[in-house]
């Protein structure tokens, strides 16, 4: 009844609909229950004659396979009209690895990830250590009420173990089970001393009772020593084995059963109530510890300055209260999704996107508004937004996510990383010092991330106002200088809203025509999933993984393209384009002999500095002629290879043919370097 009533219910709310009958998601609690009516039949059959258990078997049988075979009839001939919806990558990112999906939006999502075992102590501290415990302790006497603690442990564990964030389902089994474990040892140590026989051996007044126990195990051990015929050679060899067990376990309860033993489960339960004490105490204090961090606001947060002051910072909560009282209420927010349901519940405000991301498209739509040039995002926030709320000072914020924004613009707009680049490697930093890809650093988040912060990093100022910096960085505000008024005024249109029924509150929006250029190139996104929509991208996802899997390639690749790129663009600047370097030993000859600071040299600096050796590796099948560049200073692949001392990298770029005896500015050879008197 509650079944049928919630179900009903449900599929009246439209953004719901016939979800709950359609997804696979959900066919599987309908299947469950429709299970149980057809037992509930069967069962209502016995009442009405009299069966015996294997009637009642044959009869179950029946009923299941015809329900079955009506099944299969039903799912063959509404399959292929494309009525069953796929199973989202965000359950699918339950039984594959993460960042493995072939979704970079649900790949993207850091809770997603697996657990850790220090994320479990971290939540559940010494329930991780009881819980398993009680488990064990439940198996031994498994019932039918039993067996659903041991069904819930095993699959919440099963699927935290799959996603962080799914940690907390662990929370109410691991307490029961560990609250078992813990029960049944306090209760065990109690009766070490409390039990009235055990009391009696040890105060001498119990030597009757000593012996009635010593001589009840001597005669249960002859009855349990009284011998079987057997039937065979097996049946009298398993006999023994079973006698030897007895006997076994009949010796060790009279060894226990002795002042002795007495004594010493005494001696054990005592200390099993002392730990239990401290670790108790220990747990409690914890607990108390962990609750005001966990129910701070998250978006206050503690940090210690370079002189050890703590400090609150605040910085997030401000910005949106900024919002709140400068801007006016039909504004419009573009940032991230990461801080939607922030940006509308504290500052009342409309964002362009926030947690609800099933909608991938849009996703990718912003993905590529802040990955894309300044100039293309410009002109697709002017027609989106008011104000574009940026999260800076390092950690975890916007720059540091963007390769993810990128990857996720890729998924539908396939021009925005370029061709044969699914994973947008021509995207993100190319060292460990933050030093940004060229496509990165032509991008509006990178502009707007450190203008006038980063050297040389300046926003269009025609395009861009700052109107906010909070007071340690983390978050900078500009508002958007052209915003397309009449974009502005024909989504606020209730006409051009989708109502599913005249007056509903389900409007999904539409967006403006000025968009309809941008919104030309799309494609939509197709998951592995929708293997009934007749929407398979097999080419874009095998791609996909195979850059994903191999990421040397991927980075190979992506720097080909960028050089690629680059010099049509030249071409189309009126430049002409840069040929080939010359093999030959002249052409190699006058690379070895131009000294200058370039991408490339920066590059190979990085590569080889990060012993990212499969890397250059792989640029070196590309281009022999690059193990002989130099930097400003004279140095080179080599000098860096011998600083480092990196001896892969020295015999690699030796069997390329780059000498290590020569002389940079300073009239060092690498040999000096490793030396150390080039320090």
């Amino acid at each position: 009844l509650f079944y049928v009533i919630g179900t009903s219910l449900a599929i009246q709310v439209p953004v719901v609909g016939w979800a709950p009958l359609k997804s696979l998601e959900q066919l599987g609690p309908c299947a469950v229950f429709c299970g149980y009516q057809l037992l509930r039949i069967c069962d209502f059959i016995k009442g009405k004659k009299e069966m015996t258990r294997l009637e009642l078997f044959k009869l179950r049988a029946k009923v299941f396979m015809a329900a079955g075979a009506i099944a299969i009839v039903l799912v063959m001939a509404l399959a292929p009209k494309g009525y069953f919806g796929p199973i989202s990558s965000r359950v699918r990112g339950l039984f594959v690895q993460h960042t493995k999906t072939g979704n970079p939006l649900v790949d993207s999502v850091a809770e997603h990830q697996p657990a850790s075992s220090r994320a479990y102590f971290q939540y559940l501290h010494h329930v991780c250590s009881l819980a398993p415990l009680g488990f064990l302790m439940v198996m031994a006497n498994v019932s039918d009420s039993s067996s659903f603690l041991l069904v819930w442990g095993y699959t919440a564990y099963f699927f935290s173990h799959r996603m962080v964030r799914l940690i907390l389902l662990t929370a109410p089994i691991g307490s029961a089970l560990g609250g078992i474990a813990a029960g049944r040892m306090f209760n065990w140590s109690l009766r070490q001393w409390f039990d009235n026989d055990d009391s009696a051996t040890l105060d001498g007044g119990g030597g009757n009772n000593s012996s009635k126990l010593s001589a009840g195990a001597v005669k249960k051990g002859n009855k349990a020593k009284k011998p079987k015929k057997p039937s065979g050679v097996a049946n009298s060899d398993r006999s023994e084995r079973v006698e030897s067990l007895d006997s076994l376990k009949s010796a060790f309860d009279g060894a226990l059963s002795t002042s002795e033993g007495v004594l010493a489960k005494r001696f054990l339960s005592g200390l099993l109530l002392l730990l239990g004490y401290v670790l108790g105490a220990n747990f409690a204090h914890y607990c108390w510890r962990l609750a005001p961090d966990l129910s701070s606001p998250t978006i206050i947060v503690k940090a210690r300055l370079r002189d050890g002051k703590v400090i609150k910072v605040d910085d997030y909560r401000e910005a949106y209260w900024w919002l709140r009282d400068n801007t006016p209420e039909d504004s419009r927010i573009m940032a991230w999704w990461d801080y939607g349901y922030q940006i509308t519940a504290i500052s009342n405000r409309t964002t362009i996107a926030d947690g609800n991301t099933w909608n991938h498209e849009h996703i990718a739509l912003l993905g590529k508004a802040l990955t894309t040039s300044e100039e293309e995002g410009y002109e697709i926030a002017r027609h989106l937004a008011d104000y574009v709320l940026i999260w800076g000072g390092g950690g975890g914020d916007d720059l540091a996510k963007s390769p993810h924004l990128a990857r996720i613009a890729n998924s539908v707009y396939r021009d925005h990383c370029p061709e044969g680049d699914p994973t947008c490697r021509s995207f993100g930093f190319v060292d460990r010092q933050g030093t940004p890809s060229p496509m990165m650093e032509r991008s509006l988040l990178y502009r707007l991330h450190g203008n006038q912060i980063k050297k040389g990093v300046v926003a269009d100022p025609e395009k861009w106002q700052e109107v906010f910096r909070s007071k340690y960085g983390r978050v900078r505000i500009y508002k958007i200088l052209g915003v397309s008024q009449e974009s502005k005024e024909w989504v606020a249109d209730p006409a051009n809203r989708l109502c599913d029924v005249p007056g509903s509150w389900f409007c999904p929006g539409q967006y403006p025509p000025g968009l309809a250029d941008i919104l030309a190139r799309k494609k939509d996104f197709a998951q592995l999933e929708d293997f009934n929509r007749g929407q398979a991208d097999e080419e874009y996802q095998k791609q996909y993984f195979e850059m994903l899997n191999n990421p040397e390639k991927a980075a190979a690749i992506a720097r080909q393209l960028e050089r690629e790129q680059k010099a049509k663009e030249a071409a189309a600047n009126g430049g002409s384009e840069a040929p080939p370097r010359d093999e030959t030993k002249k052409g190699v000859d006058e690379i070895y002999n131009t000294w200058e600071d370039t991408e490339d040299t920066t590059l190979m600096w990085s590569l080889i500095t990060n012993n990212q050796v499969e890397d250059l590796k792989m640029w070196l099948e590309e281009d022999p002629t690059v193990a002989f560049i130099r930097s400003r200073d004279g140095r080179g692949p080599m000098w860096w290879a011998f600083e480092q001392r990196n001896e892969e990298v020295t015999k690699l770029l030796m069997s390329k043919g780059v000498p290590h005896t020569d002389r940079d500015a300073k009239g060092l050879t690498p040999m000096d370097l490793l030396e150390g008197s080039g320090q």
